[in-house]
């Protein structure tokens, strides 16, 4: 029986801050952590609420994901509520959305914005041209980040490329209707935001195969030093009945998951995303019946699959002058149809399906 073919794992690294709020045609080609989110062209920006407090989520993550054997472009966005008094920390205060569009109508936006450009400047002020008031863009700063430091040489690679390599069949699916130029890129001043830092992006397999057992051991130990939490303790606890010896055995089970993942995060801990379109998510804690048991496409009834997951050091990174905001998580897993299907009148995105993993000393500890 022929072994299974591994799937890529690109990881995501936070690289430089976001300088302003670009708004001209591209600007939703930038993977980025933070800010507000960018709309695809014909496409309204998602502005969703968290089900309990009603208070309008932040943008945690926008990923932007062609995919290989797809005319599509493609864009995901994950919320969170991060306001410190919705207390639920599980997957009711996270939604993720994806948008879709194809190629001709990111051209008809371009048009369409140079030729507003190109009247404004008839209309207002013969020669503003000369003001560099045209049609021009600046240039993107370049998805790249430094890894010299690195002692395993990563080189981190443009996120678009790298994605690209991923394969899924064109579904044949057929234009978004444009929208007017600009509808969607307007937000509500009171949404709450994070700063916004670029993403970009690395090859895990650039940081080696395999981590030493030791160093993952040393990882361990630290985190148990930092939480005053001694493993080895509650493990050799003795079990007077049934329910205990039950308990010690699911104990034992998170443990090993726990380990896991440290070991396999060890060669790269600044990882804030991984992405392996139709890959294997790498479980913080033991997979519950929600993962299981993930709802299929709520537009073509097929069956969703894993894309990516944020990682614990995002959390650290997920900074606002707003002193109000809090969110803490262990790995939030990102599920989105196989298909990538998407209507060809279709102009608001489209729900995903996230689940959360808490903290390893909220569920496996206490």
């Amino acid at each position: 029986m022929a072994a299974a073919v591994r799937k890529p794992v690109l990881l995501g690294l936070r690289d430089a801050a976001v300088p302003g709020r670009p708004t001209g045609p591209g600007a939703w080609t930038a993977s980025k952590l933070g800010g507000l989110p960018d709309a695809l062209p014909g496409v309204a920006a998602p502005r969703p609420r968290c089900a309990r407090c009603a208070q309008p989520l932040a943008l945690v993550v926008q990923v932007y994901c062609p995919l290989e054997g797809s005319a599509f472009h493609r864009l995901l966005h994950v919320f969170a509520c991060a306001h410190s008094g919705c207390s639920d920390g599980g997957t009711s205060r996270w939604k993720v959305f994806r948008s879709q569009c194809l190629p001709v109508l990111e051209k008809e936006a371009r048009d369409a914005q140079k030729q507003e450009n190109g009247l404004a400047a008839e209309n207002w002020c013969e020669g503003a041209g000369d003001w560099g008031s045209d049609s021009e863009e600046a240039p993107w700063p370049p998805l790249t980040s430094d890894l010299g430091n690195n002692s395993h040489g990563a080189k981190a690679v443009d996120w678009t490329s790298q994605l690209q390599a991923l394969r899924l069949q064109d579904t044949g699916l057929g234009a978004v209707d444009p929208a007017p130029p600009g509808e969607g890129l307007s937000l509500p001043s009171a949404v709450p935001q994070f700063q916004p830092f670029y993403i970009c992006v690395a090859d895990e397999d650039d940081y080696g195969d395999f981590v030493g057992l030791d160093h993952a051991q040393r990882l361990l130990q630290d985190y148990q030093q930092r939480e005053g939490v001694c493993m080895e303790q509650l493990l050799s606890q003795s079990s007077t009945n049934s329910d205990e010896k039950y308990e010690k055995t699911q104990m034992n089970s998170g443990d090993q998951m726990f380990h896991k993942f440290m070991k396999r995060i060890a060669a790269c801990q600044e990882q804030i995303l991984r992405y392996s379109w139709s890959g294997q998510p790498l479980f913080l804690t033991c997979p519950t019946s929600e993962i299981s048991e993930i709802p299929a496409c709520g537009s073509c009834g097929g069956q969703r699959t894993f894309e990516f997951q944020l990682m614990p050091a995002l959390v650290s990174m997920l900074s606002s002058a707003d002193l109000g905001l809090c969110l803490e998580f262990g790995t939030v897993l990102v599920y989105t149809c196989e298909k990538s299907c998407w209507r060809t009148d279709h102009q608001t995105p489209m729900e995903e399906v996230c689940v959360t993993q808490q903290d390893p000393d909220e569920l496996l500890f206490r």
